[in-house]
């Protein structure tokens, strides 16, 4: 056990001296179900999500802080490195880990003791935080915001500027130019014909996933994938539902004898985070398991515009027999990585009896999308600009998921592969699996102190035995950094394996 003493330094521009001490306890419980860094990890990220550990405080050595616990100094570095794969710690060369910007709550929030007696404070939500401000980071769902037309772009605000906003909250489901616009440009990038007049704009997926979970009775049983989207899951939980995980493989979601359940949750186009996509026998699997049990699907399409030679398959709601509004699939879509996340625009596709209720949810909720975003993005695509900057990205994210595929062929390509490359078929992530005895979570450790920074299968995946993949999103980077941080995860994977059969 540390015991709080100090507060430790602040992390300056010079590089400081590191604090020997912690301003909070860490036991770890060697008689536990966590593995011990798992454990540290846990108990560091609360501390910052919490403010205890503030932005910039530089954390002890991994040779200190495992002395201090009277731990194997691998046991320190697998858990900062995991931390630092999250953003939560940044890796600094010179000064060592410390706490990111923007990972940490203010230190003047209201203490716990402030709070009402019954309430109790969540956990942190399971999303990421930002990325490391150095080093290459492999942080999935980062997109390519540098591609966009600034020209257009600012035309498109002046546009919504001239509007004169309105006196009261607007249609609920959105303004009907940007539904009408939306629906075209899923016909386009999609092949999918839906009626504007169930199209509802919008906060993005999770906003829509919560309207959608509000819609079933408290405690519905709920069919997720694993590995999965945490945070989708973390909604449906905090919703008051049970969530049941169903595994993935190479084809998607395992639709054999699958338990009854209300809704169903899915990323059939590019599986979060395997990157695989469904085939079109299990689609139609799980539209009769469907029919069968009275049940709803949500298809999440996650990067169901970006494909690099593969056909694009069918969404599930175009083979919907009930495509004409009367179907079982709420089709989810976003502008976040297609466009950029700032816009926090996105739109729901739902059965046509449905719509009324979801529309009283988003009335409830917030009242609508807000309405100059909307006047802007009117006219983003009735110019054609999104059109325009779709094919411009996927040009792009071509070279980047090419560049990827080469500089980590030395490890996928020998004649006895270290690593096996998954779901790059698509979308702005891939996998990397891993040969056994390989240890994903060792090989992201060892990335980190390089300044490379992956994340692991095993923080997407509940009740089974991680998988050892690293997750490898490369939308954000150059080719440049993406070869170079592929020729690490090279060198790393080859040292770590040597280590093993010495």
């Amino acid at each position: 056990m540390v015991a709080p003493l100090t507060v430790p330094r602040l992390a300056k521009k010079t590089s400081p001296p590191q604090s020997a001490n912690l301003p909070l306890a860490l036991t770890l419980d060697r008689g536990g179900s966590d593995a011990l860094h798992l454990q540290l990890a846990a108990q560091l990220r609360a501390g910052v999500t919490s403010g205890t550990l503030a932005a910039g405080v530089v954390l002890p050595g991994s040779r200190a802080l495992a002395g201090a616990l009277r731990v194997t100094r691998g046991v320190v570095t697998l858990a900062l490195a995991e931390l630092a794969a999250e953003g939560v710690l940044d890796a600094v060369p010179g000064v060592g880990m410390r706490v990111a910007t923007g990972a940490a709550r203010p230190a003047t929030l209201p203490s716990a003791a402030a709070l009402p007696a019954w309430f109790v404070l969540p956990e942190p939500a399971p999303v990421d935080a930002g990325q490391p401000s150095e080093g290459i980071s492999f942080k999935p769902g980062v997109a390519a915001s540098h591609l966009l037309d600034v020209r257009a772009w600012r035309a498109a605000w002046q546009a919504a500027a001239r509007t004169p906003p309105g006196g009261d909250y607007g249609a609920a489901a959105g303004k009907w130019p940007l539904r009408v616009a939306l629906a075209a440009f899923l016909a386009r990038s999609r092949g999918l014909t839906v009626d504007p007049a169930r199209l509802m704009v919008t906060a993005g997926s999770l906003s829509a996933l919560g309207l959608i979970a509000g819609l079933l009775p408290r405690g519905s049983r709920v069919l997720f994938e694993n590995p999965g989207y945490r945070a989708a899951r973390q909604v449906l939980i905090d919703a008051g539902h049970t969530v049941i995980s169903v595994p993935v493989d190479e084809n998607g979601l395992i639709t054999d004898n699958l338990p009854a359940a209300r809704l169903a949750v899915v990323t059939p186009s590019h599986q979060y985070p395997l990157g695989v996509r469904m085939g079109v026998p299990r689609r139609l699997a799980l539209l009769e398991w469907a029919r069968q049990h009275d049940a709803l699907i949500v298809e999440d399409d996650y990067d169901g515009e970006f494909r690099y030679g593969a056909p694009p398959l069918p969404p599930l709601t175009a083979l919907d027999e009930g495509a004409d509004g009367g179907g079982r699939v709420l089709y989810l879509g976003t502008l976040s990585k297609v466009l950029t996340p700032a816009v926090r625009t996105g739109f729901l596709v739902s059965p046509a009896a449905l719509l009324p209720a979801l529309e009283r949810a988003r009335v409830l909720t917030d009242a609508g999308h807000n309405t100059v975003t909307q006047d802007a993005l009117i006219h983003f695509l009735l110019g054609g600009h999104l059109d325009r900057h779709v094919r411009r990205a996927r040009r792009w994210h071509g070279q980047q998921q090419a560049a990827l595929a080469s500089a980590l062929a030395p490890l996928t390509q020998d004649s006895h592969p270290l690593a096996r490359l998954g779901g790059i078929e698509a979308g702005l992530h891939a996998c990397l699996h891993l040969a056994p005895p390989l240890d994903a979570d060792r090989v992201a450790a060892a990335l980190a102190l390089r300044g490379v920074f992956a994340g692991t299968l095993r923080r997407f995946m509940v009740e089974e035995a991680p998988q050892q993949a690293l997750v490898l999103g490369y939308g954000g980077l150059t080719v440049a950094q993406i070869e170079a941080g592929a020729r690490a995860i090279v060198d790393v994977v080859r040292a770590e394996s040597d280590r093993l059969t010495a």
